[in-house]
């Protein structure tokens, strides 16, 4: 059915002095000349036609039942990987509770088989303007939320409002280019967004949650709760106890159930996500069935620690799943914040003091990779002096980047592993002298005198192995280096605040980067409590940049502009790059099955997979 704009709503907004007769026009332009689809994208391109039947990965008929029950492995907003104490993970204030997003709809669902694509879930279609500053979600008039209240087009224009006014930075600064969300009709939800909108800026509205209005009215969104918020996702909160665990049921009336997007997920009947402090201890209650999926990130363990009873006979499955997802960055991040670590010529050589190939051998099992880029192991990637398409978006900014830029990207050497390479140590004491070091008795000092002093600050002890043998090679070069452990609290507390010296951290990687790039290295964000931008990044060459990765109209003109950011990011020095893997290790209690195939990018692990009663009761589950 098309849409149209009814007579009485003209009227109704006329006379409210909301839009001026000019405006009506307008719209009523753009419903003639709207564009209808049933899904989004980046770049235009869909691989699915309107009437697909489910996403070509999953299992259509496969069962609903069972229990799984794991860790949370990835965080967003106010989430924290060691406890929580608010059921709201899109609020400023807390630690956000995991799996929460599953209580979610949204008005579109990606899929994993394509690297920008969604299609319909709360909304049914989308219809645009040619200038696509004008976008109307056309909501199914099936949708409800968990209590059978109908979700309406007030509710989602609530929620995109709340988000962008009073969510986390990782939310709201991505909504920031709406100008304006208002709802035409019970059914009918119109965006409007600002004339210097990004590429991804629809598909950033598609993927956010749905609260109900009727739900929050009275309440303040800011506070911490142990109340579930009312959603409209899969499943609802069941029972938790705070900062130990967490367990949803799926909803046994849940509206969306046999949607295109949702056929051959959301299978078990319970999820579960257990807390643990330590990796260790983690591991023994997945040894003793407490967690029946875990994904396994201590290379140690994952060489050594799988002798026991239940994998020898055969219960406990273990293995190495090739990852399709983009590989992420990891490393130890300066912040140049601090006067110590704005010069990059003593990033730099803080990076070459981290012998990775000694780590990788006598404390990774030589397991992971070397990370050396921002885009690892994609095509975004710099490799080799710039080609012509790099060097187009380069120019510009000769004089404002690093000569180097225009010559191989800089690439961590390779040392010799003996864990104190010397000749990369005296390359780094010769680059801290240039740079305005002085060394007095073997203490280092800065150039304004005051002794050269790095805490490492972390919430765990799990990379002490790997940071220890870091940490004794600046001992040498006179840096007093040393770590800090703190409770969860206090750790999100001061990296949120900046707070710190070096920390460890990864961020995921996207086929499609966009406007989360703006979150993570933008002057902007830079200063904004809160944001991901924990090396401090501000830098007018790298803002640009960002700003055409964003916009870039074409997949060749968005991989050439992140490899030429990718150039200048890794010129910069901003962190000391650690390791990756490009297989997922999953170990797993031989109670599931799995589609045939995997997503072209993912594992599709648990997210497919479902609750095999029959392998359950011959291992006695």
């Amino acid at each position: 059915m098309g849409f149209t704009m009814t007579r009485r709503g003209a009227l109704k907004l006329t006379a409210a002095g909301l839009v001026a007769p000019w405006a009506v026009r307008a719209r009523r332009a753009f419903a003639q000349d709207a564009i209808e689809t049933h899904g989004l994208s980046s770049f235009g391109d869909l691989a699915l036609p309107q009437d697909f039947k489910h996403f070509g990965y999953v299992n259509p008929d496969a069962p609903k039942g069972g229990l799984l029950s794991l860790q949370i492995t990835t965080t967003g907003g106010n989430q924290n990987f060691d406890t929580f104490d608010t059921l709201n993970i899109f609020s400023k204030k807390g630690d956000g509770a995991a799996g929460m997003s599953a209580t979610f709809d949204t008005l579109m669902s990606g899929n994993a088989d394509e690297p920008d694509s969604a299609y319909g879930l709360v909304a049914r279609a989308v219809r645009y303007s040619p200038d696509r500053l004008d976008y109307r979600f056309l909501l199914r008039s099936e949708a409800r939320f968990s209590d059978g209240s109908k979700l309406t087009a007030a509710d989602v224009a609530f929620s995109l409002n709340v988000l962008k006014e009073k969510a986390h930075p990782t939310y709201s600064q991505l909504l920031s280019e709406v100008e304006s969300v208002s709802a035409e009709a019970e059914d009918v939800v119109y965006v409007r967004f600002i004339k210097e909108r990004t590429r991804d800026a629809h598909l950033v509205v598609g993927g956010m949650p749905i609260f109900s209005a009727a739900w929050w009215k009275g309440r303040d969104f800011d506070a911490a709760t142990l109340e579930a918020p009312l959603g409209s996702g899969p499943y609802r909160v069941k029972t938790f106890e705070q900062g130990r665990f967490i367990e949803f049921a799926l909803d046994p009336g849940y509206w969306g159930k046999d949607l295109p997007v949702n056929v051959g997920v959301n299978n078990f009947q319970r999820l579960r996500f257990e807390y643990y402090r330590e990796r260790q201890v983690a591991f023994e209650a997945f040894k003793a069935g407490a967690i029946n999926f875990h994904q396994e990130y201590t290379s140690r363990i994952w060489a050594n620690g799988y002798d026991f009873a239940a994998v020898k006979e055969g219960r406990v499955k273990k293995e190495a799943v090739h990852n399709g997802a983009p590989t992420g960055s990891q490393g130890w991040y300066f912040n140049t914040r601090r006067e110590p670590f704005k010069d990059p010529r003593i990033r730099e050589a803080l990076g070459l003091a981290f012998d990775f190939e000694w780590t990788n051998k006598n404390v990774m099992f030589s397991s992971y990779k070397r990370v050396v880029s921002y885009f690892q192991n994609s095509a975004m990637e710099a490799v080799g002096p710039p080609g012509a398409d790099e060097l187009a978006v380069l120019e510009p900014l000769r004089g404002e980047i690093p000569q180097s830029v225009f010559a191989e990207p800089y690439t961590p050497p390779v040392s010799d592993g003996s864990g104190s390479d010397r000749a990369l140590l005296k390359r780094a004491n010769e680059m801290l002298l240039a740079a305005g070091c002085t060394r007095e008795g073997g203490v280092l000092r800065l150039p304004g005198g005051a002794p050269f002093t790095i805490e490492f600050l972390d919430s765990s002890d799990v990379f002490q192995p790997h940071v220890a043998p870091y940490q004794q090679n600046l001992r040498k070069l006179g840096i007093d280096a040393h770590s800090r452990i703190v409770d969860p609290a206090q750790y999100k507390s001061r990296t949120e605040s900046f707070d710190f010296d070096v920390v460890a951290s990864a961020f995921g990687g996207s086929v499609t980067p966009g406007a989360e790039l703006r979150v993570n290295l933008s002057s902007a964000s830079a200063t904004l409590v809160g944001s991901r931008n924990l090396a401090g990044v501000a830098d007018p060459a790298v803002d640009a940049l960002v700003e055409k990765i964003v916009h870039a109209a074409t997949r060749a003109d968005l991989n050439a502009t992140c490899r030429a950011l990718d150039r200048v990011l890794r010129a910069g020095h901003y962190w000391a790059p650690m390791w990756y893997n490009d297989s997922a290790w999953l170990a797993y209690w031989d109670a599931f099955s799995r589609p045939e195939r995997q997503p072209k990018l993912g594992t599709g692990a648990p997210d497919t997979w479902w609750w095999d009663e029959e392998k359950a009761k011959k291992i006695g589950l």
